[in-house]
C-alpha cells in the first residue's frame, strides 16, 4: 500500500476524532446563547446543507487545482471557522461560522477520496477504501469521549482543540502529500476530466448512487435519529441504552469494513455490495418491531455489518468507473451529495413516520430504501478489472481481447 494512502488514513481519523470532539458539546453551546431547539438544530443542520450545496463546486475546484491543494485549502476553512466559532459571542455568528465550516468539510471530503482513487493500486481500491473508512470511524468513536470532558471543563474549549488538531492535519499534507497528486502534473493535465453527466450512463454509477443514498438515509440519517428515541420511547430503557445501541452498531461497521475491501479486491464489487445492502435493509425493517433490548442491539449489530460490507466497494467501483488518470471531482462530489440528501430526508420522512403511525413503520421504509438500492446493484454490472488483464490496458481503458477484456468493466468511455 503506497505511503500517501496511509497518511489519508491517518489523517481521516484525527479529522474525524475532531469533529466527535465537537458533536456533543456543540447543541449545548449553542443553548447557552438562549435559543430554542429548533435554532439550535439549525446550527447542526447548516452544516449538512452546505455541505450538500456546496459539493458541486468543490468537484470543480479539485479539477482546477488539484487534490492535494484543495484538500489543504478545505481542511484550513473548516480550522479557522471552528477556531472562530469558540469566540462566537452570538447565535448568527456561530451560524454563519458553521456553514464556513460545511464548505470546507466538503472540499476536504471531495479532494481525499479524489485523491485516495487517484493514489491506491487498482488491485487494492477496496482494501485502501476500507481503512480509509475505518480511520473515520474510529475516530467517531473516540472523538465523543474525548469531547464530553472537554465540555465539561469549558463549552469553548473543544472547538479550539479541534482547530488544533486540523492545524496538525494540514501540517502533515503539506509535508508528505504536496506534489502527490497521483500520475504526474504534466499527465494530469492532459487528462481531460471525468463528467458527471457521463458517468451517470454508467449502470455501476447509478447503484453506486443508490447505495449512498440509502447509506445516508439508514445510517447517517435515521440510525442517529430515531434510534436513541425508539430505545427510551417504545422500549423504556435508560438513556445510555441509546448510546449502547450506537455503539454496538459501529462495532458491527468496525468489523466488516477492512474484510469487505479485501473480498471487494479478490471476489468483485457486486457481492459485498448485494450482500451487505440485503442486511442492512432486513436488520434495519425489524428494528421497530422488537420489544426485547438484546434483541435490538443484536439487530443493530448486524445492521452495522451490513452496512460495513457496503462503503468500501461502492467508493472502489465509483474509482473503477472514473479510472486512475482522469479527475473525478464532479462524479465524486455527485456521489458525496447522494449520500449527504438521504442524510438530511431520511430523519426528516422516517420522523414523521414515526410520530404519525409510529416506528415501526419509519424503519420499515428505511429498510426498503435500502432494498431499492440492492434492486439497482442487481443490475449492475461488475467494475473490477479482470485479474488477467494487463494492469496498462485496465488503467488506459485500451482495447484488448478474449479473456482479457471482460464486458463492461473499467472506466467509463
Amino acid at each position: 500500500m503506497p505511503r500517501e494512502i496511509w497518511v489519508l488514513v491517518g489523517t481521516s481519523f484525527l479529522i474525524a476524532i475532531g469533529y466527535g470532539i465537537v458533536a456533543p458539546t456543540l447543541p449545548v453551546f449553542v443553548r447557552s446563547f438562549d435559543v430554542g431547539i429548533t435554532a439550535a438544530s439549525l446550527v447542526i443542520s447548516v452544516f449538512a446543507l452546505v455541505r450538500l450545496l456546496f459539493a458541486p463546486l468543490s468537484g470543480r475546484i479539485v479539477g482546477r487545482v488539484g487534490e492535494v491543494a484543495t484538500f489543504m485549502i478545505g481542511l484550513s476553512v473548516v480550522a479557522l471557522s471552528t477556531g472562530a466559532c469558540a469566540f462566537a459571542a452570538s447565535y448568527w455568528q456561530l451560524l454563519v461560522l458553521r456553514g464556513l465550516g460545511g464548505i470546507g468539510s466538503t472540499m476536504f471530503t471531495v479532494s481525499a477520496l479524489s485523491l485516495l482513487i487517484r493514489l491506491a493500486p487498482v488491485h487494492m481500491r477496496g482494501r485502501a477504501s476500507g481503512m480509509w473508512a475505518t480511520g473515520f470511524l474510529l475516530g467517531n468513536v473516540i472523538g465523543p469521549l474525548v469531547g464530553g470532558g472537554l465540555g465539561a471543563v469549558s463549552l469553548r474549549a473543544p472547538f479550539l482543540v479541534y482547530a488544533a488538531v486540523l492545524v496538525v492535519v494540514v501540517g502533515i499534507a503539506v509535508a508528505l502529500l504536496r506534489g502527490r497528486d497521483g500520475n504526474g502534473s504534466a499527465q494530469v493535465a492532459a487528462e481531460p476530466p471525468a463528467r458527471f453527466r457521463t458517468a451517470l450512463s454508467h449502470p455501476a454509477y447509478r447503484a453506486a448512487l443508490a447505495a449512498s443514498f440509502a447509506n445516508g438515509w439508514v445510517v447517517f440519517g435515521v440510525r442517529v435519529a430515531l434510534v436513541p428515541l425508539f430505545v427510551v420511547e417504545a422500549l423504556g430503557q435508560p438513556e445510555a441504552w441509546g448510546g449502547i445501541a450506537l455503539a454496538v452498531f459501529a462495532v458491527g461497521n468496525a468489523a466488516t469494513l477492512v474484510v469487505a475491501g479485501r473480498l471487494a479486491d479478490r471476489r468483485g464489487r457486486r457481492p459485498p455490495v448485494l450482500g451487505g445492502l440485503a442486511v442492512t435493509a432486513a436488520a434495519t425493517a425489524v428494528l421497530g418491531f422488537l420489544t426485547d433490548p438484546v434483541l435490538f442491539l443484536a439487530a443493530s449489530l448486524l445492521a452495522g455489518m451490513g452496512s460495513g460490507l457496503v462503503n468500501p466497494p461502492i467508493n472502489a467501483a465509483v474509482a473503477d468507473v472514473i479510472g486512475s488518470r482522469a479527475r473525478g471531482g464532479t462524479v465524486l462530489a455527485g456521489f458525496q451529495m447522494a449520500a449527504d440528501l438521504g442524510a438530511i430526508v431520511g430523519p426528516v420522512v422516517a420522523g414523521a413516520l414515526a410520530e404519525v403511525t409510529g416506528f415501526g413503520a419509519a424503519f420499515v421504509v428505511s429498510g426498503a430504501v435500502a432494498f431499492l438500492a440492492l434492486g439497482f446493484w442487481l443490475r449492475a454490472p461488475e467494475t473490477l478489472p479482470a485479474a488477467s488483464a494487463p494492469r496498462a490496458a485496465v488503467e488506459s481503458g485500451a482495447e484488448c481481447s478474449g479473456a482479457e477484456c471482460p464486458s463492461r468493466r473499467g472506466p467509463i468511455p
